[in-house]
C-alpha cells in the first residue's frame, strides 16, 4: 500500500487549501471537505459526488467496502500518513477518513416548483446553528433551506457537522439576495411569515396551515427592517418560564415542528 507522507503531495496540497478557504474562495473551488464515514456514506447514498477520498492505513481497512463504493463512483482514494490526515480534519479526534465532496449548495432555480414549507435564513452567521437548524428543517419536512446573502457558508466544517448529512437530503440554497428571493417565494404562493420575539401576536395565530416561507434572522440582531417590511406576519413564541430567550437553532426547531403540524392537520393528518 502506497502510503502519503508528504504535504508537498499536489492533492493533499490541494485539500489543504481547501479546508483552509472560506465562502467565496470555496465556492470557486467547487467543493468542500466531508469528515468520517457515516458523512460519506450519507452524501453518497444521496446521490453526491466524491471527488477524493483522503483515509490513514487503519481507516482504509475498517471501511473497505465504502472506499470501493466511492471509487466506484469515480472518487480517488488517497491513503496518507495520519499527521497528514489530521491538518485535513477539522475535529479534535479525526475518524481517518476526508473527502473532498462537490458542492451541494445551488442557487434559486433549485427551489421546488410547489413548496408547501421553506426555512430561510437572513444573515446568520454561527455555522453551528445554520446547521442545526438544517437538520431541524429536514426532520420536519421543510422542502427546502435558503441563507441569503452575508450569512454563514453551509459548506463550511462546523455548519456540516451540525446538518448531521441533513445537508444532502434537501435543496439547500446559499446567498440569495433578499429581494430575488421574495419574489421566487412570492412566485410560488408562499406566504412569508418572519420569526420576532416582539411581535404582538404569537406562533398561535400566524397563517401555518398553507404554504408558507418561515424566516429567521441573526442570532444577535434579528431580522433586519427591509426584510419585516416585506413579511405578511410576525409571530413570537410565547414564553412561560423564566429564560429570557432561545437561541436561533431552538427556536427554529419549534416553529418548524408548528408549520409542519399545522399544515399535516389542515391536509387531513397526511
Amino acid at each position: 500500500m502506497n502510503v502519503i507522507t508528504s504535504a508537498r503531495n499536489p492533492a493533499v496540497s490541494a485539500a489543504r487549501k481547501l479546508a483552509r478557504a472560506h465562502g467565496r474562495a470555496r465556492d470557486r473551488s467547487g467543493g468542500f471537505l466531508l469528515e468520517g464515514a457515516q458523512g460519506l456514506q450519507e452524501a453518497m447514498d444521496a446521490g453526491a459526488r466524491p471527488v477524493t477520498v483522503f483515509a490513514t492505513p487503519e481507516a482504509a481497512a475498517r471501511h473497505q467496502a465504502l472506499l470501493d463504493a466511492a471509487r466506484t463512483a469515480g472518487a480517488e482514494l488517497r491513503v496518507v500518513a495520519a499527521p497528514l490526515l489530521a491538518e485535513l480534519a477539522q475535529t479534535v479526534h479525526p475518524q481517518g477518513l476526508v473527502a473532498v465532496v462537490r458542492s451541494v449548495v445551488g442557487t434559486l432555480d433549485r427551489l421546488p416548483p410547489s413548496p408547501r414549507l421553506v426555512c430561510v435564513l437572513v444573515e446568520v452567521g454561527d455555522p453551528g446553528n445554520a446547521g442545526t437548524v438544517l437538520r431541524a428543517a429536514d426532520a420536519f419536512g421543510a422542502d427546502a433551506l435558503v441563507t441569503t446573502a452575508n450569512s454563514v457558508d453551509l459548506e463550511s466544517p462546523k455548519a456540516v457537522r451540525a446538518s448531521a448529512g441533513s445537508l444532502f437530503h434537501l435543496p439547500v440554497i446559499g446567498g440569495a439576495g433578499w429581494t430575488e428571493l421574495v419574489a421566487a417565494l412570492r412566485g410560488r404562493g408562499l406566504a412569508l411569515v418572519g420569526a420576532d420575539p416582539h411581535a404582538p401576536d404569537t406562533v398561535e395565530r400566524a397563517p401555518l396551515e398553507g404554504p408558507c416561507a418561515l424566516v429567521l434572522g441573526n442570532e444577535a440582531h434579528g431580522l433586519p427592517e427591509r426584510v419585516r417590511a416585506d413579511l405578511d406576519h410576525l409571530a413570537r413564541l410565547p414564553h412561560y418560564g423564566r429564560a429570557e430567550s432561545l437561541n436561533l437553532a431552538a427556536a427554529a426547531a419549534v416553529l418548524l415542528y408548528e408549520c409542519a403540524r399545522r399544515q399535516r392537520e389542515a391536509a387531513g393528518g397526511r
